[in-house]
């Protein structure tokens, strides 16, 4: 049974939501120019313009269409995220600009970052994004090989890293991760059973309460990732683009057991270069 939600519009830009909510706090931001209100996580998402910069800004506090839990537990989860984005500091993270409470809720506002996302919850720009030649993809996995390694050595693990995360700018070949808002700390134990996160992307000891969470469990996030921008999502080698040589160093990667696996991103990273002649 699907969600019933009510339309509303601010810029000229249509949105759903559960109940109305008053947004126009959003003006302080600039004016709207797109919105993103598909979200299961309670937060709305919304693209503003001001003064010749543009900005994106996620809102946790209103009754949005496709959320189930409650207000306030939306509002503590992005609230919790703060720390994350004022520790992590890369090239191809989304840029943090500042968070503040405001209309009875929470947000968080960054730079404005172009480029088609790799999610598949968005079909149209998937496509195009998978449609790109395969050099332009390994630029895609080397960034994400880097920015997980730079998480690793700051203390981090990746939770909810997914396809979704990603974005892509051809016109500057420039790669934006776009989303770690459930990041942690490390040392790190799951202590949800079924963690946040795409199954798809998930290493097994994220299904385990009390498991360790740590840098091999984000070489097997990696190692997915390296199936759905080569192969496929199902991990057939048939559909394989790179070299018989490269599909093991990922296969090794995504191994159910920790033991089989790369024992860090570097050590993916440096087997990966070794078996692909462009990197």
């Amino acid at each position: 049974m699907q969600n019933s939600f009510i339309l509303q519009n601010i810029d000229g830009i249509p949105y759903k939501m559960k109940e109305p909510f008053d947004f126009s706090f959003l003006s302080r931001y600039g004016k709207v120019f797109q919105v993103f209100d598909d979200q299961d996580s309670g937060n709305i998402c919304f693209g503003t313009e001001k003064d010749g910069e543009r900005y994106f800004v996620k809102f946790a506090g209103a009754p949005t269409e496709a959320y189930t839990g409650t207000r306030e537990d939306a509002i503590e989860r992005l609230r919790s995220a703060l720390p994350v984005y004022e520790k992590l500091k890369h090239e191809k993270l989304i840029e943090f600009v500042r968070a503040e409470e405001i209309a009875g809720g929470f947000a968080m506002i960054f730079k404005w970052a172009e480029g088609d996302c790799m999610g598949r919850m968005y079909p149209a720009e998937h496509r195009t994004f998978m449609q790109m030649p395969v050099e332009e993809r390994m630029i895609v996995f080397c960034d994400v090989l880097d920015f997980l390694a730079y998480v690793a050595a700051s203390g981090y693990v990746a939770v909810d890293f997914y396809d979704g995360s990603v974005m892509y700018d051809p016109a500057k070949h420039c790669t934006t991760v776009c989303d770690i808002d459930f990041f942690r700390n490390m040392p790190c134990v799951n202590d949800m059973g079924r963690m946040w996160g795409s199954s798809l992307f998930q290493a097994p000891e994220e299904y385990q309460f009390g498991a360790e969470i740590d840098e091999i469990t984000n070489v097997y996030t990696a190692g997915a990732m390296a199936f759905a921008l080569f192969g496929n999502y199902e991990r057939i080698r048939e559909a394989w683009q790179l070299s018989d040589e490269s599909f093991e160093v990922a296969k090794k990667a995504v191994s159910d057991n920790r033991k089989d696996r790369y024992r860090s991103i570097k050590e993916l990273a440096e087997a990966w270069k070794r078996t692909v002649e462009k990197i």
